[in-house]
């Protein structure tokens, strides 16, 4: 009987298939849930004046799946279940910006300034690599800043990011350990960004 030997590194590849696929294969199919949080950064930077005009946060949903932050896939990188998030992802998103406002001293309320954001992409997706995967997470959204009149006085695409890599498992918890951070990039992108600050200033006046 003939027997077949693999190169080393082509072993060691059909190991993490093998793995990925036996893994994967009895919950591929299967929807999985994901809560996902927001820890607030708590901005050490005070705004002058942010007390004098109360500001609101306004998301709106613009992407086409609603509830799915990413899916599962086996060990060939084809797409299988859904991800799916537990909670509402737009007012998990107007709840972070609205903390970081309220640690820059900001009254959160009606009839002032309004910090309108179009929520574009909050998804994760996992990469198959040669030795392991990869959980590959963005979070996008537009902002505008418009004064009590409805004038905007401030608008910018912000975009978060996070992979991690070494995945063995294309799992709604390696999708939430990735989404999060990628969030909180997005977060601190905006937050830094000092014509979003200077443009808050200006609302307030």
């Amino acid at each position: 009987m003939q027997s077949w030997e693999l190169p080393g590194k082509w072993v060691c590849r059909a190991v993490v298939l093998a793995f990925l696929v036996t893994s994967a294969g009895g919950c591929a199919l299967t929807k999985e849930n994901a809560t996902l949080t927001y820890v607030p950064q708590g901005s050490s930077t005070r705004i002058d004046g942010s007390h004098l005009t109360p500001v609101c946060v306004i998301v709106t949903d613009v992407r086409d799946r609603k509830d799915q932050v990413g899916c599962k896939k086996n060990g060939y990188g084809m797409e299988m279940a859904a991800i799916i998030s537990t909670n509402d992802v737009p007012q998990l998103v107007a709840g972070a910006i609205t903390d970081e406002l309220r640690s820059c001293g900001f009254q959160i309320g009606q009839g002032g300034t309004c910090v309108a954001v179009e929520l574009m992409k909050f998804y994760n997706d996992f990469k198959i690599g040669f030795w392991s995967g990869s959980a590959d997470s963005e979070v996008t959204f537009a902002v505008q800043v418009k004064k009590s009149g409805g004038n905007i006085i401030y608008a910018k695409s912000i975009a978060g990011h996070r992979t991690n890599g070494g995945i063995f498992l294309a799992s709604a918890k390696n999708a939430k350990e990735a989404l999060e951070p990628a969030l909180q990039d997005a977060i601190a992108k905006l937050f830094i960004d000092q014509a979003f600050i200077s443009a808050l200033k200006q609302a307030g006046q």
